[in-house]
């Protein structure tokens, strides 16, 4: 397969070839329209001057009239009444000229053998040294008409603009080939700069070094080249901490397993510390499985594989059920819930959004301390707005911005997510973003935190959305 180099030298040389090819047809066709017939009008012109002075002022003879008219660079070739026939100047490569165009000079007429005859197609017919290519004028001599054909010794007149012309068309040709080869070498390189870099990202290494300070096409290409490397390497980190967080969160509860299972199987604790152990044993098998469960939907979402089917129904009943179903977490810790869900109609997933409320209010009672408040409000605008607030511990500053990570859990002594897997926030901001809707935060530590989810009214699947 041809390099990229190889392919641009043949087109530019292509198009240096193709362009002096049509330059040469166009040259050509102005010079059939337009430059022929003139050339021809101005011979006919000198002509007639050279009858004319030899007429006014003839006082050479005429074969010595005409051999200094020859010397100025004009081929003549003079025919007497008689057919005989002599040439003055420079030789005609064909001498031959049909008896009847002599003949209609000699009675006094013009013979246009520029316009008359065909010489090609091509301007280089103007070149053509025949006979046939001149034009012929009667002129008197010591009472006789004599038939004179004139044309210009083209090769006298213009021999050394022709081989100029040749020099500069050549070298002009041969030079654009050295330019193409080496500005292309330089077109090409940012290119191959470019495929070296996918070579060592392709191997891990991100550590690439472009020149983005080009304001082309070239140094577009490589800032945003350098922007997808910033993100690839991103993306790895967060793989290898996403592996790693996965590895962590499943180990503990397996590693509890164990060594819960291994004390009841030597038969080393009673019955009532027995029950305690499969009672723990349970909880981490339960934890295990919620964890696999948000794997797959995280994933799920992630590669927007998952099913949307919107439905309408009531948002308000979605929520309440939803307090309802945590009813219990919430008595234990004796929380006042406030619910202010007037009647709404939503097109949504329910079974997406159910996720989002479960995860919003469980982590508000997680976080709220023994008789806090918890508040759920919805009011419609042009979008619908759903607030979760509460009085609990608050998240600090600088984790707000990472809280919709995955498995992030900040600091586990204020932050919202140091209980549970820390999959529960990036679930929720993922269905949301993929509902067409927006989530944010606003909290303070020890003063509590408000979530604010705004949907729109008939939200529809982004991937499809985008697809549109």
């Amino acid at each position: 397969m041809k390099s990229l180099y190889v392919r641009l030298v043949i087109t530019f040389v292509g198009i240096v070839f193709l362009s002096s090819l049509l330059g040469f047809f166009i040259a050509n066709a102005y010079y059939q329209q337009n430059l022929k017939a003139f050339n021809e009008q101005k011979l006919t012109r000198i002509g007639e001057d050279i009858v004319d002075l030899y007429q006014e002022k003839g006082t050479l003879g005429l074969n010595e009239f005409f051999q200094r008219i020859g010397g100025i660079n004009y081929q003549i070739y003079l025919v007497d009444e008689n057919g005989k026939g002599t040439f003055f100047g420079a030789p005609f490569r064909d001498k031959t000229i049909a008896p009847e165009h002599v003949q209609r000079v000699l009675a006094g007429g013009m013979y246009r053998g520029i316009t008359e005859e065909k010489h090609g197609l091509m301007v280089t017919g103007f070149f053509e040294n025949t006979l046939t290519n001149s034009i012929g004028l009667p002129i008197r001599a010591d009472h006789k008409t004599y038939a004179m054909f004139l044309r210009p010794n083209t090769e006298g007149q213009f021999g050394e603009v022709q081989i100029m012309l040749t020099v500069l068309l050549i070298a002009t040709f041969v030079l654009s080939i050295l330019f193409i080869l080496v500005f292309t070498r330089y077109l090409v390189w940012p290119i191959k700069k470019l495929t070296r870099a996918t070579e060592k990202i392709a191997g891990g290494d991100y550590a690439i070094g472009l020149d983005i300070s080009r304001k082309d096409e070239i140094g577009t290409l490589a800032t945003h080249f350098e922007k997808m490397t910033t993100a690839l390497k991103q993306l790895d980190e967060m793989r290898q901490e996403f592996v790693s967080n996965v590895s962590h969160e499943i180990q503990s509860p397996l590693t509890s397993i164990q060594g819960f299972t291994q004390a009841i199987r030597t038969g080393e604790v009673d019955a009532a510390q027995q029950e305690v152990y499969l009672g723990i044993i349970e909880e981490e098998s339960r934890r295990l499985a919620s964890l696999s469960k948000q794997l797959l939907v995280l994933a799920s979402l992630e590669k927007e594989t998952g099913l949307f089917e919107p439905k309408q129904y009531r948002l308000d009943e979605q929520i309440r059920q939803v307090v309802l179903l945590l009813e219990q977490q919430w008595r234990e810790k004796q929380l006042n819930v406030e619910l202010h869900l007037p009647e709404i109609q939503i097109v949504a997933d329910p079974s997406l959004l159910n996720l989002v409320w479960i995860n919003l209010i469980a982590n508000s009672i997680k976080f709220t301390e023994p008789h806090g408040t918890i508040t759920v409000s919805i009011r419609a605008d042009k979008m619908i707005i759903v607030t979760v607030a509460d009085t609990g511990s608050g998240i600090a500053p600088e984790d707000v911005p990472h809280i919709f990570d995955r498995f992030y859990k900040g600091d586990k002594s204020r932050n919202r997510t140091a209980s549970g897997s820390g999959l529960g926030l990036a679930i929720s901001h993922k269905i949301i973003k993929r509902s067409g809707g927006e989530i944010e935060v606003q909290s303070e530590p020890g003063k509590g935190t408000v979530f604010t989810i705004k949907l729109p009214r008939y939200a529809q699947d982004q991937k499809d959305s985008a697809k549109v």
